[in-house]
């Protein structure tokens, strides 16, 4: 698929965000799909249109076979349940005039997940305690009043709560304190290992993609660039634009540069044995 802005009869000049895009994801086996690039690379312009918030210029976007443009009342709502997202910043989409507790109780009853009130309940406290918080300390309260962590934690949460086959994860971590990326990321791992949930992973950071995804597209100027799995992109780049994005990663131990064993593979595991551990 591709999308241009601009262009019409006011000859504004057109910018061809996403050219030729092409990916596709199966509904077995659960899988992470990292798509990397520097901002202004296409990588957002591609959530909006997988999403169905943009349509294509020229292509399609297929759910189960059928082409989102041409989707019947039914199956976008079938849509909308099973494709959600996570977007970059927690806060911004919240309602700060509703507690938490909205983001929650509005997809409950909206495609009505419980019978009862309590069972509603039970179902978020359920969800909350999954993704690592404790409901006595989120629900109840106001944005403001929770960290960048616990807000990301509680969308995810959220989207538990849907049992979705495809998460769109835009930017998950980056607006997340250092010291909580890991959390999110295991927490991002769990929904694949323990629930069965398939992630595209926007990010422009080369390093996170690694360490949580099945397979790496690398975007560049709206097109893929350069596309395989963690190890083979990581470790034998073959486009120059990789390889920059590779050098550009910090290196806590110069002794151990990215493709040779060290901390980036401890890093890695860490994540892994996170979800394990539960």
């Amino acid at each position: 698929m591709t999308k241009i802005f601009g262009g019409g009869s006011l000859r504004k000049r057109q910018v061809v965000a996403l050219k030729d895009f092409s990916l596709a994801i199966a509904s077995e086996p659960p899988v992470i799909i990292a798509v990397v690039g520097e901002s202004g690379s296409g990588k957002s312009t591609m959530a909006r249109l997988v999403l169905g918030l943009e349509r294509p210029s020229s292509g399609q976007v297929l759910y189960k076979g059928t082409d989102l443009a041409r989707a019947s009342r039914s199956e976008r709502r079938a849509f909308r349940r099973e494709v959600q997202a996570i977007f970059q910043d927690p806060f911004e989409v919240y309602n700060s005039f509703y507690k938490v507790d909205h983001v929650l109780t509005t997809p409950v009853a909206k495609f009505h997940l419980a019978r009862t009130r309590e069972e509603g309940r039970q179902l978020i406290e359920h969800a909350l305690r999954s993704v690592g918080l404790r409901p006595e300390e989120t629900l109840g309260r106001y944005p403001h009043q929770l960290s960048g962590g616990q807000r990301q934690r509680t969308m995810v949460a959220r989207t538990l709560l849907l049992r979705p086959k495809i998460i769109v994860a835009d930017e998950p971590v980056s607006m997340v304190d250092a010291s909580l990326r890991v959390t999110v990321l295991a927490n991002l791992l769990q929904l694949k290992e323990q629930f069965g949930i398939s992630l595209i992973y926007i990010t422009h950071d080369l390093a996170t993609a690694y360490q949580i995804s099945d397979r790496i597209i690398v975007l560049h100027g709206g097109q893929v660039v350069e596309t395989g799995d963690p190890e083979q992109i990581v470790k034998r780049p073959e486009h120059p634009y990789t390889r920059l994005l590779i050098s550009s990663i910090p290196q806590p131990d110069p002794a151990h540069p990215w493709g040779e064993e060290g901390p980036d593979d401890w890093a890695a595991l860490d994540v892994a044995q996170l979800v394990k551990d539960g």
